[in-house]
């Protein structure tokens, strides 16, 4: 009962039908590392691809996976020419036998873009995510550019990474000089199914290792802002690949620059970016030691003090950051934009506060993110799962996945085919007792799976057994 009562928490959403008819989605994509296992050295060829969700379980559920989160505008790559002929789609209906499975060799949408998250590297500092070492929060980009017009194509960043202290920045402090978080002092697991979103769509990531002590607390470096007073980020690539966006930084709606202080850390000119995860994921992601966590409570005006002198503070000597006198222009009443290498956190309400001038409105309009909150696609709930108890609806083989709920997606994965596996080994089992109708006893079960396992000194104590056991079965009326 309480096996079917908690069904359907590990894979919640349908996994029957491919996203690929479905055209570009903002949708979870997940990469393959077993199908295309990427180079050891970055600069090395490599086709990148990427799956649906369903594609993730139905095709490549026994594989090493990245989980990467929703990224925009994508098509899934599942039976198309990015993977080989060999590694077929098993959803989508195949054209030439009209059945489904068995699609490969389509063409991929020419359309979709990918960044170092498809080789299981994520943030700045291109770490190549391992689950079981990550802990902490990593934040996603909202994305403006791609990796190849100098953006991150929404990519996700440690807190250290953004404000260039490294990763494990906390590691150089003592314990007695840890900067507290608000809030709860523990990281609240939210599974993958849970996915959910704050004021504008956009998500934060929270990466713990398994082993982790719950009670210790990663903290955010000094100058970060706290998760409450912000609703998304834009990190200092994308602010440098398009620094029109620059000046509204600290303005209404926007909170105080944070600004990079590593000169050594690649800002992502758009000349060249090359290059985290699991993309986690964990992905299973390695991918589910990933955690999601929402940053729904928004305060608006909040505002941080950065390090920040008065050269940071002039107005930068480019075209973009000086904004000619425009009627009705928002531009004109802001201050100069800083100087400097930073990222920009906006709350909820961000967007009500860009200027829609005709000077201003064509910088905005390439990038629909900023203009409204971006609708994204979700895999209807298996049957039953829509509802708030899952006893009496569907097969005990699908609610049973939910037993697997607190281990991580490829673990669940890998129990959900265990057990299947185990079912059809004991159905001819109990077929022959059920057809001859003699009762299962003990040393009936001892011996078969013995016999499983292959323990031959086992089986002959079980036989052993029997021929001393003296009891009989009582008939029944």
């Amino acid at each position: 009962m309480q096996l079917e009562a908690d069904a359907r928490e590990a894979l919640p959403y349908s996994f029957k039908n491919c996203t690929k008819p479905l055209g570009a989605l903002r949708q979870s994509v997940y990469a393959c590392l077993t199908c295309n296992p990427p180079p050891s050295n970055p600069d090395e060829p490599f086709t990148t691809a990427g799956i649906c969700y369903s594609c993730s379980v139905q095709c490549h559920g026994d594989h090493e996976l990245v989980e990467i989160f929703q990224k925009r505008n994508f098509t899934c790559d599942c039976g198309t020419t990015r993977f080989k002929p060999d590694q077929p789609c098993t959803l989508r209906i195949n054209p030439d036998t009209n059945t489904r499975g068995n699609v490969h060799s389509e063409q991929p949408d020419p359309n979709n873009k990918y960044n170092q998250n498809f080789r299981n590297r994520f943030c700045s500092c291109s770490i190549d995510y391992k689950a079981q070492e990550q802990k902490g929060t990593m934040f996603q980009c909202l994305g403006l550019g791609t990796h190849e017009t100098g953006g991150c194509g929404e990519d996700w960043y440690h807190p250290g990474c953004l404000v260039g202290q490294g990763p494990k920045w906390y590691e150089k402090l003592s314990k007695q000089n840890l900067p507290r978080r608000d809030g709860n002092t523990t990281l609240t697991p939210i599974y993958e199914d849970q996915t959910q979103e704050n004021g504008n769509g956009q998500q934060t990531a929270e990466i713990e290792t398994a082993q982790a002590d719950e009670d210790e607390d990663v903290p955010l470096p000094e100058g970060f802002p706290h998760e409450h007073e912000f609703s998304l980020l834009l990190c200092y690539k994308c602010v440098e690949a398009y620094p029109w966006i620059k000046r509204y930084a600290g303005t209404k709606g926007f909170l105080s620059p944070v600004f990079l202080q590593k000169s050594d850390i690649d800002v992502g000119a758009p000349s060249a970016i090359t290059k985290r995860k699991l993309e986690d994921s964990d992905s299973n992601t390695d991918e589910s030691n990933k955690r999601l966590k929402s940053d729904s409570d928004i305060e608006d005006g909040g505002t941080l003090s950065p390090p920040t002198t008065s050269d940071q503070m002039k107005q930068e000597n480019t075209g973009d950051a000086v904004t000619a006198s425009v009627p009705g222009c928002k531009l004109t009443s802001l201050p100069p934009a800083p100087n400097g290498v930073f990222s920009i956190f906006a709350g909820a309400d961000f967007r009500d506060y860009f200027c829609h001038c005709p000077d201003c409105f064509p910088k905005l309009k390439p990038h629909p993110q900023l203009l409204e909150p971006e609708e994204e696609y979700e895999p209807s709930l298996s049957e039953g799962s829509d509802n708030g108890s899952t006893h009496g609806s569907g097969s005990l083989y699908e609610r049973g996945e939910s037993a697997l709920k607190n281990v991580d997606r490829v673990r669940a994965i890998e129990g959900v085919m265990a057990y299947n596996n185990l079912k059809e080994k004991l159905k001819p089992f109990f077929q022959q007792f059920a057809e001859s109708g003699k009762a299962v006893g003990a040393e009936d079960i001892k011996e078969y799976f013995a016999k499983l396992r292959g323990d031959d000194q086992v089986i002959k104590e079980a036989n052993e057994a029997a021929r001393d056991d003296h009891r009989k079965e009582q008939s029944g009326y």
